[in-house]
């Protein structure tokens, strides 16, 4: 019959999969003596081992997992719960959490809640429901990981953190990033800065507004409420926003775009306005995408690894499963900066000095 676990139904001739009682009927065995064969718990003499053995390779016969594993109280299935599968990031994220689980003789159970938090506690109740053994959670909200640790599940909030002290993290340095990234365009001689951003409710978000201000007020440039723009996470809003921007006669010389879909709708913005970059105005991204190494010039941007983020959360959750009752860590991920030739001097350049120093040294 195959190795697809099907067998012919005694009744109506429709294909159903082996049973373990189908198994026990081919070995000749008992279901209880089939079942210590398969699982290898408890002893069967070798002999009556491999003629189980034998049946269920014949009849493609699958243990039920979920089953054997709450017999056992021990789970081998770790629930991820990601925002959007079609961004880059998440993917990637997912795709770490996926390769060392499997190194770790771990499954994952992945669900995509599109930003949804309906959906989100939807899915964390099918995680509890199934018992696993814990989850990976790129929050939208502190709900999720508080219901989650209420029904003592272990937890791990990835890229951002709602729940401080109630479950462990594995987040990005946003905020020491982003001011990296803001000191390169205030190097170069910019003042008029304008930071397309997601949010500030988020950790993600408010710690990258976070830098982009500390940069700018440690080097002596005032914050412009007006060059601050929400976009969301949507590439489209944001590229309306910078072509209404960009239009005006005291455009800003640079933008610092809070995440990929941001600088895309910021990219196509210029070419919609046929502004050069970075001659007109320079480009910088928090999250590099495969797209601003294939255009020209290339997007400079803050590369996070996603894939290490989720091999770092899976690592983490492991070993809150060794010590469940140890304190919440956080742990803390560098970022780089990819310099491409999106940026450059802007061609007007403001009254202040371009040295980020030099107000002090003239003070002096």
């Amino acid at each position: 019959r195959g190795k697809d676990a099907m067998i012919e139904n005694e009744g109506d001739g429709t294909p159903r999969r082996a049973t373990l009682k189908d198994v026990a009927l081919a070995a000749g065995v008992s279901q209880s003596t089939t079942s210590r064969a398969l699982s290898g718990e408890g002893y069967v003499a070798s002999d009556v081992r491999e003629r189980v053995l034998a049946a269920a390779d014949s009849l493609g016969y699958v243990p039920h997992a979920m089953a054997r594993s709450l017999r056992k109280k021990d789970s081998r299935t770790i629930g991820v719960l990601v925002s959007d599968l079609r961004n880059a990031f998440y993917a990637d994220l997912a795709a770490g959490i996926a390769a060392r689980a499997r190194r770790e003789g771990y499954t994952m159970m992945l669900v995509d809640d599109q930003g949804s938090t309906e959906a989100e506690m939807d899915a964390a109740r099918a995680f509890v429901a199934t018992r696993v053994a814990g989850v990976i959670v790129t929050p939208l909200s502190g709900d999720v990981s508080d219901y989650l640790v209420r029904q003592r599940i272990p937890v791990v909030e990835a890229d951002r953190q709602f729940s401080a002290g109630r479950c462990d993290a594995v987040v990005i340095d946003n905020a020491g990033a982003a001011r990296r990234m803001t000191d390169h365009l205030i190097d170069l001689g910019h003042r008029r800065i304008a930071l397309f951003i997601d949010e500030t409710t988020w950790t993600t978000g408010g710690e990258r507004a976070a830098g982009y201000r500390a940069s700018l007020e440690g080097s002596g440039v005032d914050v412009d409420p007006a060059l601050i723009v929400s976009g969301g996470w949507d590439a489209e809003a944001a590229r309306k926003s910078a072509v209404d921007m960009l239009a005006r006669r005291d455009h800003p010389t640079a933008i610092f775009a809070a995440n990929n879909l941001l600088a895309e709708g910021v990219w196509r913005a210029m070419n919609d306005l046929g502004m050069r970059i970075p001659e007109d105005v320079s480009i910088v991204s928090f999250d590099d995408s495969e797209w601003m190494s294939m255009v020209s010039p290339g997007i400079t941007a803050v590369a996070q690894d996603a894939v290490a983020l989720g091999e770092t959360a899976l690592g983490r959750l492991l070993e809150r499963l060794v010590d469940p009752a140890g304190d919440p860590e956080v742990v803390v991920l560098d970022a780089q900066v990819r310099p491409r030739g999106s940026t450059a001097a802007p061609r007007v350049l403001d009254a202040q000095p371009r040295a980020r120093n030099a107000a002090a040294t003239a003070a002096h």
